[in-house]
């Protein structure tokens, strides 16, 4: 079968190493890819929103799946394009309709979602400049800390917690009057804050039934114990210890199932990956949030202890005969550490040469944020390498992603010591 996958970060890179070994991948197109992808596939030049060339490249290429890695093609309507086209109806499409992407799209249309289905997740109000003053009034009298969200895309930087009325107030105004996420908060949605502990569930579901892969957890923040900006994640680790059977159990009774169940009776389509933001509290999961992709950094502990068939999987997905399936996972666990660019998540350089990319030897070593410059690779981009690593033990994968991790070079190199701390 012929692929292409849309994307150009280190969970793209993650899925390029995993479609590559499958028997049933003739060819795997990446758009754009990076220094690392072209070591899967072939590396192409296309904008993934240009819908338009991407059809002409798929009915040149003989596409057959179509896998967009992040979720800006989804949110603007990808799956939709293909579906009612005559001539690509029939290539796969790895992604939900655009109505199934406001999952993800819009925080005011999944915390709605979710009230409906009875879907466990934070209390929380809406706003927008119609009734502004409302908010303002709102948050004056609100449980401290407060969250206030985005109800649109916005590039990972759309959640903020405050700590303070006058914090919140001031988010409120810089949001919504002062658009400081341009379109994306026009509307804001004002959540409770939930005190607990994080993961990241993932489904495959083809609408109808559905697999799980392994679970996650992220480390968001760019300093060491948690502290500082958030970033798009310094590094994962999976299996998640506290996520034991009992607990996975509930998560599929009162949030998975449900979910989808929910989806098919709005007779929304979705098929493709649905991501559980979950936090446990007291014993209990909530949903933070959804996704309509798989998360990055997580994709890169997440598919390594995969042991099916990534392809035969989207394309029982397509053929809607995910209810069947057993997906296996491996025993051992993973931990992916990130390497950004000093200044991350903040202004950075670019362009820095990269050394001893040669040295990663028996771990995974998944390009982010790169380009290739002749016989140079250069860095790209604010995250700019995931090591991952697989051993019996958690231990023992944080050593050897750190021993890698300390035999890259490139000027302003930063990563975190203390991924999976609290284990």
């Amino acid at each position: 079968m012929n692929i292409l996958l849309l994307g150009s970060g280190g969970r793209e890179a993650a899925i390029s190493w995993k479609l590559r070994q499958s028997p049933l991948c003739e060819k795997l197109f990446i758009a754009p890819g990076n220094a690392g992808t072209k070591a899967f596939g072939e590396n192409i030049p296309l904008n993934i929103l240009d819908f338009k060339t991407l059809r002409e490249f798929c009915l040149q290429q003989k596409i057959d799946i179509l896998w967009p890695g992040g979720e800006d093609s989804l949110v603007a309507g990808i799956f939709d394009f293909f579906a009612t086209d005559p001539l690509l109806a029939h290539i796969i499409v790895a992604g939900p309709s655009k109505a199934g992407a406001q999952l993800e799209g819009s925080k005011a249309f999944s915390k709605k979602f979710m009230q409906r289905h009875h879907i466990p997740t934070a209390s929380y109000r809406e706003f927008s400049k119609a009734n502004f003053e409302e908010g303002v009034e709102y948050l004056k009298t609100h449980e401290l800390p407060v969250v206030l969200k985005a109800d649109g895309l916005a590039a990972g930087k759309g959640v903020i917690i405050a700590q303070t009325t006058e914090e919140a107030l001031q988010a409120f105004q810089s949001m919504i009057q002062e658009e400081q996420f341009g379109a994306a908060s026009q509307k804001v949605v004002v959540e409770a804050f939930l005190e607990g502990i994080e993961l990241s569930v993932f489904a495959l579901t083809d609408g109808f039934g559905y697999v799980l892969l392994p679970e996650a957890k992220d480390y968001k923040r760019i300093g060491e114990g948690d502290t500082g900006l958030n970033t798009g994640g310094m590094g994962a680790i999976s299996p998640v210890p506290f996520a034991d059977d009992d607990f996975m159990e509930t998560v599929r009774e009162r949030i998975i199932e449900p979910t989808i169940k929910g989806l098919k009776k709005e007779q929304i389509p979705y098929q493709g990956f649905i991501f559980f933001g979950l936090i446990k509290v007291k014993g209990q999961p909530y949903v933070i949030e959804y996704n309509c992709r798989m998360g990055d950094p997580e994709t890169e502990v997440v598919l390594p202890r995969l042991k099916d068939d990534l392809v035969k999987l989207i394309v029982d997905m397509g053929n809607q005969e995910l209810a069947r399936r057993r997906v296996k996972h491996l025993p051992d666990a993973a931990c992916t550490v990130m390497l950004v660019s000093d200044g991350y998540p903040g202004d950075y350089e670019k362009g820095k040469p990269i050394k001893g990319l040669e040295n990663v030897q028996d771990s995974l070593l998944f390009h982010a944020g790169t380009k290739a410059s002749n016989t140079d690779v250069l860095t790209n981009g604010g995250r700019v390498l995931a090591i991952t690593s697989l051993a019996p033990t958690l231990k023992e994968a944080l050593a050897k992603s750190y021993a890698h991790a300390a035999q890259i070079e490139y000027e302003g190199n930063i990563y975190r010591r203390d991924i999976g701390w609290e284990f």
